[in-house]
């Protein structure tokens, strides 16, 4: 009966150790105010640095017994646990306060005396050079969250971006943009006018973005009306060759050509067909049409030449051949009329 009361107790020791540490991993450090001039200020009267912790998580979690340090010896692994204890400050366990649920945060007072209250600790805190600080679980052996905050002016707050849990989105709070207490939703805190403002106070930021935006728009509109007017002149020249006077004549004797062409090849088509026959019908078309020609053109002529009749002694030799006959008398008769176009005779 006895060993197995003690084998449910280590099984349910070993069952709990990752809920813990989920449980833990919940629960962040979210904001710290290490010079306090304006801010918080406790029932005596006392401005102190303070830290915020948070549980963010949707389970109720208590973190008493937990414990805050900014002393950075505790990191050796070979530290006794008694001695890294002398080194933090344990949070109260009596305080109900300390049961965070879903969501809920708790402030601590730095530097102060624990006797003025369960959330003072008296952690301290040097507002001179960067500060490490740490928490750790209820054992002072696992550490829970960490974060190094820098160099602070009065009543700046270093804190997590919008409670999202990543360790490294920390960033720096003016005065007015802290979240004592509340749930660091930095994505609204603050708008982009005011951010801008904040980021630019003397407007050179503003001034380079609008004379920026100027010269991009006219450089666009000299680009696009570059490109509209390289159009229009290739437009322009288009539509003078094509309305120029040569194109057409040529044009023209281009079409001829292809006509005679495509009737050249339908008679040398029909020729084939035929086999030769129609040869003799060409040459006689291509006769009479030579014989129009020339009685078209004797029909159009005016005048004639009357050639006169001159003895050339060609039929010398004639005579001496035919001495021996009787001599024959030259005929006389008048020359043949020919028609000229000249008229002369």
């Amino acid at each position: 009966m006895k060993k197995f009361r003690f084998l449910s107790g280590l099984l349910l020791l070993f069952a709990s150790q990752p809920m813990l540490a989920q449980m833990d991993a919940s629960i962040k450090l979210n904001e710290i105010m290490t010079r306090n001039e304006t801010s918080l200020i406790d029932e005596y009267g006392t401005r102190n640095a303070w830290v915020e912790i948070a549980n963010i998580s949707h389970s109720t979690y208590n973190i008493r017994g937990m414990y805050l340090t900014t002393d950075r010896s505790v990191l050796d692994e070979k530290m006794s646990v008694p001695e890294r204890v002398k080194r933090m400050s344990q949070i109260p366990n009596s305080d109900v306060r300390t049961l965070l649920t879903g969501r809920q945060l708790i402030v601590f007072q730095l530097g102060s005396a624990p006797t003025k209250g369960a959330l003072h600790l008296s952690t301290p805190i040097n507002t001179d050079k960067p500060t490490w600080i740490a928490l750790y679980n209820g054992n002072a052996t696992q550490l829970i969250d960490s974060v190094t905050v820098p160099v602070l002016e009065p009543d700046q707050s270093y804190a997590r971006i919008a409670d999202n849990g990543n360790a490294h989105d920390w960033e720096r709070k003016s005065a007015d943009r802290v979240t004592l207490g509340t749930q660091n939703i930095t994505t609204v805190s603050e708008s982009k006018i005011e951010k801008f403002k904040r980021e630019d106070p003397h407007g050179f930021g503003m001034a380079i973005m609008a004379m920026g935006i100027v010269f991009f728009c006219l450089a666009l509109l000299w680009i696009v009306f570059t490109l509209f007017g390289l159009f229009m002149r290739h437009m322009e020249t288009a539509r003078k060759v094509v309305n120029q006077q040569p194109i057409k004549p040529i044009t023209k004797t281009v079409e001829k050509t292809i006509e005679v062409g495509h009737r050249t090849g339908i008679i040398l088509q029909e020729g084939l067909k035929t086999k030769g026959i129609d040869r003799e019908v060409y040459m006689a078309v291509i006769g009479i049409a030579l014989k129009q020609y020339m009685d078209d053109v004797h029909d159009v002529e005016s005048g004639i030449i009357t050639i006169k009749s001159k003895h050339s002694g060609w039929d010398d030799e004639y005579t001496q051949m035919t001495h021996f006959h009787e001599p024959v008398t030259p005929m006389t008769h008048n020359a043949p009329r020919i028609p000229t176009s000249s008229g002369l005779k």
